[in-house]
């Protein structure tokens, strides 16, 4: 299975944008679902997770602002970013694994950029 992040793009601070990340098989086959984000000079930083049955968990950079979720009939995990910071920028990825295995290998990334 592979998975494919899109929607990103520019927009101003305080603004909304919704990444998508489709996965080219059945994304319920995964455990954990998760998002990251990769600032230049930085190490990727995970945002966020969601698992098989719904439950999600965030970072703390992004907790209360950014939501997780899920279309099993679409085999496509979503990020909803909200209320969007300049230190949001970066290149957003998706990831996913079943418990105890290993990420699968990264897929390209979609840019976002938040100007002030």
């Amino acid at each position: 299975v592979q998975l494919q992040a899109s929607g990103g793009g520019s927009v101003q601070a305080g603004g909304s944008l919704r990444l998508s990340c489709k996965a080219s098989g059945s994304v319920s086959s995964f455990d954990v679902m998760s998002w990251y984000r990769q600032i230049p000079g930085k190490a990727r930083e995970l945002l966020g997770d969601i698992t098989s049955g719904g439950m999600t968990d965030y970072s703390s950079s992004v907790k209360g602002r950014f939501i997780i979720y899920k279309d099993n009939a679409l085999n496509t995990m979503y990020l909803q970013m909200n209320r969007l910071k300049p230190e949001d920028t970066g290149v957003y990825y998706c990831n996913a694994r079943k418990i105890g295995g290993p990420l699968l290998s990264w897929g390209q990334g979609t840019q976002v950029t938040v100007s002030s």
